[in-house]
């Protein structure tokens, strides 16, 4: 259990720091989509395993709802990021990206707000057991 603590660790470090290249090039003020690209380039340079609009699924009582939400990336099967572009990040926001990672057994999840002034005030860890 502590190594894949220490693997989420590392993978949200190493994520962190790409998004934050990314913003020192880039700047905050361009749409969501520009962001994605950027990252998922970050990503393949770096050989990183990942899946992009991981679609998700929810049970309700006895009935399937698929495809209720859709997830960024998830990076290694590991940590789960949420990509923003908004004037600040909202505790729905937060709220939702915490029902993804509980629903799938992820442990960390990132949303990385790239509409900040400064990029380390832009980011929110959630994990499964409470918001950092």
């Amino acid at each position: 259990m502590l190594e894949n603590q220490n693997q989420e660790e590392e993978l949200a470090h190493l994520i962190i720091g790409k998004a934050i290249d990314i913003h020192k090039i880039l700047g905050p003020g361009l749409d969501k989509q520009t962001y994605i690209d950027c990252l998922k380039y970050e990503l393949e340079s770096d050989g990183l395993n990942y899946e992009q609009n991981k679609s998700i699924d929810f049970q309700y009582k006895s009935i399937s709802l698929n495809n209720v939400y859709t997830i960024d990336f998830v990076i290694s099967n590991q940590v789960v990021i949420e990509i923003a572009t908004s004037a600040d990040i909202s505790e729905v926001e937060i709220q939702r990206l915490l029902k993804m990672i509980r629903v799938n057994d992820y442990k960390l999840g990132l949303i990385i707000n790239f509409n900040s002034t400064l990029l380390k005030n832009g980011i929110r860890r959630v994990s499964n057991n409470k918001t950092v």
